[in-house]
Formats: structure tokens, C-alpha cells, sequence
């Protein structure tokens, strides 16, 4: 039995994926996986967040739970607060080593005995979907994110690369794959420099050579900006759609023109609304879901009513609402006009009202439709319950069937919350 190994995940998609690759690479060395045990690690690895003050306080708290749970342990601390402060990170009990950058994950593993550094995943851990990283790094500079700071190098993973992993978790039974990246809308702009545009690469590129993948499985993208969602992507989307989740998580985070240029946004509310309608006239009853800041510096009454009423024009199926967090170094951390948190409060009480509603509107169109479920559970009784392509869950009575398949089922009513079907 070789060294214990514990980890522990703190926010995005992408921190997932790379907690796993760094995982399987101990792994392969000979480290034996603590995670579910009583007993300590020796080694410790914690994968941190930064994009809110709450990511950075649920950091700490990782690091210093792990340090109590494993005295002797070594503790690595990696991920994007650690990136932003490595010193205020390696002053925490127990932190030994602190990897100020994703680049250097192969160097950390060589120094832990890994001689076959991994080119990808082969599954995550104790979950039914795996995620595939295939990009990293952001170029924008939106006023309220620290991220860019903390993953400026914008590269993309060869598709060729991306292809063998795919087909690798859908040997493993995995039936559903995620793509995910900090940007993942700029898949393959770092490819393109100095090339024609008739050369160029891009996601539509990769979805499709992902939909000629012979399985039965289905692909989902992660967050993706509404513009980026190209023409070329939506007929990818059309001619795979056995294969490709109808859903997209577009970012709005407001609907207010004014705000969207203070925060420093690349697109009017009328492109992401006009893009979003040409997907929903293009597939069938898409789903839409997005991220809302709330209270954003200068947000006033009218600006927050645009920001409801672009979202009714969506007709978001689910709105991840935050309320504006001021991150220190960033422009918005700085603007005047900082709203009470009392009006962010409120404000986030009726986004959550309107989600509701949009929700219910969203499931009772799709009664009567054929959906596809990935079941993640299954109760004593013979209910499943799991994720529909479109992103909402569905529970049915549905003979035998094990968690990790994918099941058709017909929707046959709505509680707002689920969709009720028959297998």
C-alpha cells in the first residue's frame, strides 16, 4: 500500500478536471486514495478558488480542515487563489508547497514520482458525467473579474488530444461528456494566428468531429458567451442533436446596456438576446440558462428591470444569480456608487421569484416531449430521477435500469420544479 492521497475541489468545472488529472497521475505512481477513509493522508492536495471573497474564505477553510484532519500531511495548495496569493496561501497551517500556475501540474507530479504524466482524464471520481477541459486562459478584462489575472495564457488543447479522451471515458461508461474551459467560446484561437481564416479552428470544429464519435453517449457544453455561440456551432448542434445536449449557459450577467459597458462587456443586450432566439428558432425547445450579477456598482431600479426583462425575453429554464462581490484589484472594487446590500438582497429575492416562474413556463412546454435521461439514481421502489439533455430533472417509473445509463422517457407533467415522465 503506497502513501495516502486526499484532495479536496473548490470551485469551477475546470478546477474539477485538473484535480482529477493530478489525482489519476498520483495514483499511477503508487499513492492509494484516501478520500473516503478514516484514516490520514499523507499527502494532501487542495484546489482553490478566487473568483468571489466567499471562494477565498471557503479556500482557507479546505486548507486548514485538511491540516486538522492530517496533521503529519504534506498539503499542496494549487488552483486560483493560490495564483493571486501565494503568500497569504503559504502562511495557512500546514501548506508546505504553493503552485502559483496550472503550467507547472507536470513538474508537481514528476517531484511526487510520476514518471507518466497524464495527457487527459479517465473519469471522475464517484460522478456519472466527466468533464473535459479543453482550453484555458481568458483575454478579456470584464471590470469585475479577477480571473484573467490569475489565467492570462489563453491555449487550446489539440482536438486530436481532446478525441482520444473522449472516447476513452465513453469506454469507461461514462454517457455524458462536458466541455469545459475558462473561455470556451475562444477554443482555438491560439491556434489561428498567422493563419487564413479558411484554416482557422474553432469549437464548431471539435463539437462535430465529437459528434462522429460512434457511442451512445451525449455531449454538453459548459458556459459559453451568446455571440460565440456562431452559426457554424448551431449547425453542429442541428445535425448531431442525437448527440448534442440542446442547452447552452450563455453569460448575461446583466441586461442593462449602461451596465454591461461598465462592466467592461464585449456585446449589447440585444445580440445575446437576438442570438439566443436564432438558437431557439433553429432547435427544438432549447434550454437557456445563464449567470446574473445583481448590484453591480450604479445599478439603478431601471437598470435591474432590463435585467428581468431580458431575461422573460430568453426565457431562462434556470438563472445562477450572484450579488456583486467587489474583488480587491479589480476596476469595480473602485467604482462609486456601491449598492447597500439590503438592495441586493431584495433584488436577489426577485430574480429568484422570476427564475421560478420562468422554470415552471420553461417545464410545462415540455410535456409531451421525448426526452433523454442520464439516470443518477434510482430508489427502492424503481423511481429514477436524473438530468435531461436539457438540463432540468426528470423522475419516471421506468423498469431496470442502473444509474450512469442514458434512458428515453416521455414527459407527462410538471411540478415546476421536476418533470414527471413514463419510461
Amino acid at each position: 500500500m503506497g502513501a495516502k492521497l486526499k484532495t479536496v475541489t473548490l470551485g469551477c468545472k475546470v478546477n474539477q478536471y485538473e484535480t482529477q488529472l493530478v489525482r489519476e497521475g498520483l495514483l499511477g505512481a503508487g499513492f492509494s486514495d484516501a478520500n473516503d477513509g478514516p484514516d490520514p493522508a499523507d499527502l494532501c492536495i487542495v484546489n482553490t478558488c478566487t473568483i468571489t471573497a466567499e471562494g477565498d474564505a471557503k479556500s482557507r477553510q479546505a486548507i486548514r480542515k485538511m491540516n486538522r484532519d492530517n496533521p503529519e500531511a504534506r498539503i499542496v495548495v494549487m488552483g486560483c487563489y493560490a495564483t493571486r496569493a501565494p503568500d497569504e496561501v503559504a502562511a495557512l497551517p500546514g501548506v508546505q508547497e504553493v503552485v502559483t500556475d496550472k503550467r507547472e501540474l507536470p513538474d508537481l507530479m514528476g517531484r511526487f514520482g510520476v514518471v507518466d504524466i497524464p495527457n487527459g482524464i479517465s473519469g471522475l471520481n464517484q460522478r456519472h458525467r466527466a468533464y473535459v477541459k479543453v482550453q484555458d486562459g481568458c483575454l478579456l478584462r470584464c471590470s469585475y473579474c479577477v480571473i484573467p489575472s490569475v489565467r492570462p495564457e489563453m491555449y487550446s488543447r489539440p482536438m486530436g488530444e481532446v478525441l482520444d479522451e473522449v472516447r476513452r471515458l465513453i469506454d469507461r461508461g461514462y454517457r455524458e461528456v462536458i466541455l469545459t474551459g475558462i473561455h470556451l467560446g475562444h477554443y482555438g484561437v491560439d491556434f489561428n494566428r498567422g493563419k487564413p481564416k479558411i484554416e482557422w479552428t474553432r469549437l464548431s470544429h471539435l463539437v462535430r468531429e465529437i459528434g462522429r464519435i460512434p457511442g451512445d453517449f451525449r455531449v454538453r457544453l459548459s458556459s459559453i458567451e451568446a455571440t460565440e455561440v456562431t452559426h457554424e456551432l448551431i449547425d453542429v448542434m442541428q445535425e448531431y442533436r442525437q448527440k448534442v445536449c440542446p442547452h447552452l449557459h450563455v453569460c448575461l450577467q446583466s441586461g442593462s446596456d449602461r451596465v454591461l459597458r461598465r462592466m467592461k462587456r464585449r456585446w449589447s443586450v440585444r445580440h445575446i438576446v437576438d442570438r439566443c432566439q436564432l438558437v431557439a428558432s433553429k432547435l427544438d425547445k432549447p434550454a437557456f440558462t445563464t449567470d446574473l450579477i445583481v448590484g453591480f456598482p450604479g445599478e439603478d431600479e431601471e437598470d435591474f428591470e432590463r435585467s428581468l426583462d431580458a431575461c422573460r425575453q430568453i426565457r431562462f429554464s434556470k438563472i445562477h444569480m450572484f450579488p456583486f462581490s467587489p474583488r480587491r484589484g479589480t476596476p469595480a472594487a473602485e467604482m462609486e456608487n456601491q449598492v447597500p446590500r439590503q438592495i441586493k438582497r431584495e433584488r436577489g429575492k426577485r430574480v429568484a421569484q422570476l427564475e421560478r416562474q420562468l422554470r415552471a413556463d420553461y417545464l410545462n412546454r415540455l410535456e409531451g416531449e421525448s426526452l433523454q435521461v442520464l439516470v443518477e439514481d434510482v430508489s427502492p421502489d424503481g423511481v429514477l430521477s436524473g438530468t435531461t439533455g436539457r438540463y432540468v430533472q426528470a423522475r419516471a417509473r421506468c423498469g431496470s435500469v442502473k444509474p450512469g445509463e442514458l434512458v428515453h422517457v416521455v414527459a407527462d407533467r410538471s411540478d415546476g420544479e421536476f418533470l414527471w415522465a413514463n419510461g
